[in-house]
């Protein structure tokens, strides 16, 4: 494929604008935003279906898998709320965190929060998936393993 000369100018600018700080910060926080988003609808998701096709009663279980289902549930709900936790660190940062307002002190801030927003959101995914695993795993365990007789 070719390109005219400025195509190519046009694309050179939009590739330092993208690369700029600013704007890396700002496509860090639009990112953290969608994952703690996702967080949210995937924690109301979860615990839906395990209200809704979980067993009602855990004490019907045997004694074994009662305790694995609550072990379960309970590391995958504090996973959620550490990835819950995580996101909002990433998009809204510390309460009273000052920035410095002279260029090169700006320029070295947004430099590090983005890399600080990509690290917490990376760290959140991770929780999130141990969380819906837990929580799933859990479910299943209570659609499967048969009951007190």
């Amino acid at each position: 494929m070719s390109f005219t000369p400025q195509q190519l100018r046009d694309a050179d600018r939009r590739t330092r604008e993208l690369s700029s700080p600013e704007r890396q910060l700002q496509a860090a926080l639009h990112q953290a935003e969608g994952y703690r988003n996702f967080l949210a609808a995937l924690t109301g998701l979860l615990t839906a279906v395990f209200v809704l096709k979980g067993q009602e009663d855990l004490s019907k279980l045997a004694h074994t898998p009662r305790w694995l289902v609550i072990g379960l549930l309970v590391t995958g709900f504090l996973a959620l709320i550490a990835a819950s936790w995580l996101g909002v660190l990433a998009v809204h940062g510390r309460p009273g965190e000052e920035i410095m307002l002279e260029a090169g002190r700006l320029l070295e801030y947004e430099k590090q929060r983005t890399r600080v927003i990509w690290r917490l959101v990376e760290w959140a995914r991770w929780f999130g998936l141990l969380g819906v695993l837990a929580v799933s795993s859990a479910v299943i365990v209570t659609w499967v393993w048969p009951g007190k007789k």
